[in-house]
């Protein structure tokens, strides 16, 4: 279920973080002449004629590591065997064969996965004389491009397309639900999703790391209909020593991405880590709705309000992401589970929601009229009209005349009053102002 995932994998400085960019429409992988600058791992979304997909950039070379280039090529090509339902496999058409590129090569083969041969910096129509050479890899014929000048791409994704699996893309009707369930190993998850259904459907076990891919488990209630995606828990990266660890973390990062309503899942024992910040972040720039849940609520000594000041503290943790409600767990004991699914419901209807150009209207002048857009420089921030652009999540595009006016405080001032009308409880909200006229 879900997108189909495209890796690109070759040896370091062939342009893969280039190609990626140019796919992604966005500079999101750092580029530089230089082999080894893709430390990390890096994902983003792509479409291609209405075909839309997750992409992974693979990494460049560890330092640390002993025999750098081979070692480093083998990780990538073994997480992309794992991972990806198509491989670009990227080589230097300039620069010809080498013997990494054979190394990579021999690991593709044996796996069985769909790869297309990608020879990069082919800067014209002519092939140069280095091309032939990869014919010897027997991965068939290079589809030649220019990364950084364009030349080949939308060749290269009408190839990439053919070959995605045709169940793949398949989504589920409008009216359903997508739950993630995102949080670090071991912080209950699948037990979460167990005592919500109530029964065995996932794995559970106290080793973590247990879910390895995500999975997705179809529910009713009533007339609401859910899925829930399990997701493999997301560990620090210098921890993440297995490679099967490696490509869980791009299962449960796609999940978030297909997912409508987040459900974080923090380990009351160790708190708000900077792990569960990462984790947390990518539900909120991906704009999802989110709920936080502080799991095994029941292990923690209580005192008079311990929950208050737990709950200062999440906040204070998670303080890009002020609008989710938290709720106290135990999906041991079942302490209020019912109440998640209620949650679930309220916080997916305020992700959807829709506001009329007028209701909005009436309340920007309102606010406007409680407090006066700033000035700088005996200018006025003027503010002509808001509206609605989008939703999941709600994006509002507001006209003034001097969008430089616009202080991120005022802005802030805005989205609270909005928040305030509508509750639009956890949910992200957007705002892009534009000038009357462009």
């Amino acid at each position: 279920m879900g997108r189909p995932i495209l890796a690109i994998v070759g040896r370091p400085n062939v342009g893969k973080s280039t190609l990626f960019n140019r796919i992604a429409g966005k500079r999101i992988s750092i580029v530089e002449d230089k082999p080894g600058v893709t430390r990390d791992r890096i994902y983003a979304e792509g479409e291609w004629l209405n075909n839309y997909f997750s992409m992974i950039d693979t990494g460049g070379i560890e330092p640390d590591s002993e025999d750098i280039i081979l070692s480093q090529m083998r990780q990538q090509a073994e997480m992309a065997i794992e991972t990806a339902d198509v491989i670009l496999f990227m080589v230097d058409g300039a620069e010809g064969l080498t013997a990494t590129d054979r190394e990579v090569a021999n690991m593709l083969r044996k796996s069985r996965r769909r790869i297309i041969l990608v020879a990069n910096k082919v800067d014209s129509h002519t092939p140069p004389s280095t091309i032939y050479e990869f014919y010897e890899l027997g991965l068939g014929e290079p589809v030649m491009i220019s990364a950084s000048h364009g030349y080949g791409i939308g060749d290269l994704l009408d190839e990439a397309i053919k070959l995605f699996p045709e169940d793949k893309d398949i989504g589920y009707e409008e009216d359903v639900i997508k739950v993630a369930v995102i949080g670090k190993p071991n912080a209950g998850k699948s037990s979460l999703i167990n005592k919500i259904l109530g029964e065995e459907r996932v794995i559970v076990s106290d080793i973590p790391g247990t879910t390895r891919d995500a999975i997705d488990t179809p529910f009713n209630v009533g007339d609401d209909k859910f899925v829930f995606i399990d997701t493999a828990g997301m560990r620090k990266r210098k921890r993440v020593t297995e490679n099967i660890e490696r490509y869980s973390v791009v299962r449960a990062l796609t999940a978030i991405e297909r997912a409508d309503v987040c459900l974080m899942v923090i380990d009351a024992e160790e708190g708000v880590t900077e792990q569960d910040t990462k984790i947390a972040g990518y539900a909120h720039d991906n704009g999802k709705a989110t709920i936080i849940l502080v799991n095994k609520w029941d292990l923690i000594e209580k005192e008079d309000k311990t929950y208050l000041s737990f709950e200062k503290d999440v906040r204070e943790g998670l303080a890009f992401m002020a609008y989710a409600p938290i709720a106290f767990i135990s999906a041991l004991t079942g302490k209020r589970i019912n109440k998640i699914i209620d949650l679930i419901k309220v916080v997916s209807n305020n992700h959807a929601m829709r506001i009329s150009t007028g209701v909005l209207n009436d309340i920007v002048g309102e606010a406007i009229l409680m407090n006066q857009p700033p000035s700088d420089k005996g200018k006025r921030l003027k503010i002509f009209y808001a509206t609605q652009v989008a939703s999941k999540p709600p994006k509002f595009v507001i006209f003034v005349n001097d969008k430089e006016l616009m202080h991120f405080s005022y802005a802030r001032y805005l989205e609270n009053q909005i928040r305030t009308s509508f509750g639009l409880e956890g949910t992200p909200i957007l705002f892009e102002f534009r000038e009357r006229g462009k």
